[in-house]
């Protein structure tokens, strides 16, 4: 009876980590931003999770522990890298992402796919400014360098592009919202 209780408790977490799986994703990437290791962190928390599988209390907010393990572990990845992230967070900044993670809705898929829809009707000189920009790949000055702009050209540029959007997702969002 012991063993079929305890595959019983696996295979209740194994469904929280899966649920979970977004808001963990969310946490390490927002702490992480255009930092190549987040897929390696988010791998190490899940491993974590697991290995810390008995601590979790069964009723209480698994997203929360979760998102709080995955803090934790984006910590350790920085300090063995041994190096200085281009972006470092405050204390307090990243406690108020890992706490605001679990009150995200579990939209992101569909948050995710009218991002992809929303670029691909951009123009491709557009959706690479965007891309390059935002994936890290090259500062600002260095994209203004490279297409031949002022750097407040790309910057105003990249300020309408992120608007445009932003509204093309709500837009969808919000059609496919009133479809549900």
């Amino acid at each position: 009876m012991e063993k079929s209780t305890r595959n019983d408790n696996e295979s209740e977490f194994v469904a929280l980590l899966t649920s979970g799986q977004a808001a963990i994703v969310a946490v390490v990437r927002a702490l992480m931003p255009g930092e190549r290791g987040a897929e390696e962190v988010v791998q190490q928390t899940n491993a974590k999770l697991w290995e810390k599988r008995s601590d979790f209390v069964q009723g209480t907010n698994f997203r929360a522990w979760a998102s709080s393990v995955a803090r934790f572990e984006v910590l350790n990845y920085r300090k063995q890298q041994a190096r200085d992230s281009r972006l470092t967070f405050s204390d307090e900044l990243e406690r108020t992402i890992v706490d605001e993670v679990p009150n995200l809705s579990d939209d992101l898929p569909q948050r995710q796919l009218a991002l992809r829809q929303c670029l691909s009707e951009f123009k491709a000189e557009s959706r690479d400014l965007l891309l390059a920009r935002y994936r890290g790949e090259e500062s600002i000055s260095q994209l203004a360098n490279r297409v031949g702009r002022s750097v407040g050209g790309v910057r105003v540029t990249l300020t309408r592009l992120r608007n445009a959007l932003l509204q093309c997702i709500q837009q969808r969002l919000d059609t496919e919202e009133g479809l549900s």
